[in-house]
């Protein structure tokens, strides 16, 4: 499932004189705002398709816009025009190789932030088991494309298992997002696939909360052009306060 089939196109563009196309590369404000690292990010020391400035006097190409085609998707994140040499048939730029567009659309990916759901809700009790998940429907593969005529790459992020640091020096490592916890669900019984259990409060703590996070690992592929390859995972993280408090005995002698 993918959530936007977003690629470069040739377009007619032309930029303003004397202006240099640079990349912006979004990330959250700090805080315990959710992060994202690195949804989306180009490294230096990897061979790049397109060129951040205006073309070579001479030069054969165009300039190539990015959009998403898929009914609905609006992509919040400014992507500069870029420009893209065209293949010649002899002696000239030569086009782009698919590992490198597939660099390009690696960076275009634009995985969903992990939202921490927890049960007991509000505050977590010594003893008894906590149940954690993620949204399910987040948990589903992400790809974007990048093209250039006669050549179409495409990477695709799929989510692989989740760590959670529960701020006690332990942590959890599920292989999905986790069962969501129902009315109908024994308090008492651990949670089928992703949950802890406390032994100690977070009394002491700061703010009195364990503070934990959530980072899911995704596995980064690309095909295109007859050729796959496969990129160094990404992870998308989120943290949360859980307020762990004793727990109080529910039936006395007497």
């Amino acid at each position: 499932m993918n959530l936007a089939d977003c690629s470069y196109q040739r377009s007619d563009y032309e930029p303003p004189p004397g202006v240099v196309q640079t990349a912006y590369l979004g990330r959250p404000a700090g805080g315990r705002a959710t992060v994202v690292a690195p949804a989306m990010y180009l490294s230096s020391s990897a061979p790049t398709a397109v060129s951040a400035a205006d073309p070579k006097p001479g030069e054969p190409g165009a300039w190539y816009v990015y959009k998403c085609t898929a009914g609905g998707v609006r992509d919040a994140v400014y992507r500069p025009p870029v420009w893209i040499p065209d293949a010649q048939q002899q002696g000239g730029v030569a086009r782009p190789t698919p590992a490198q567009l597939a660099q390009v659309a690696r960076s275009q990916l634009r995985l969903p932030s992990p939202k921490v759901e927890a049960n007991p809700a509000g505050e977590q009790l010594v003893n008894l088991p906590t149940w954690m998940w993620l949204e399910r429907g987040n948990w589903v593969p992400v790809s974007a494309t990048a093209s250039v005529p006669g050549v179409s790459v495409t990477a695709v992020a799929r989510p692989k298992s989740v760590v959670w640091v529960m701020g006690d020096g332990a942590s959890v490592t599920c292989t999905g997002p986790g069962t969501p916890y129902g009315s109908a669900s024994n308090p008492k019984r651990a949670s089928p696939d992703c949950g802890y259990t406390y032994r100690t409060s977070s009394a002491g703590q700061p703010d009195s909360a364990f503070a934990v996070s959530a980072t899911v690992h995704w596995t980064v592929t690309w095909a295109g052009a007859g050729q796959t390859g496969v990129f160094p995972d990404l992870t998308t993280e989120s943290d949360a306060d859980f307020r762990v408090a004793e727990s109080q005995a529910l039936n006395n002698a007497g």
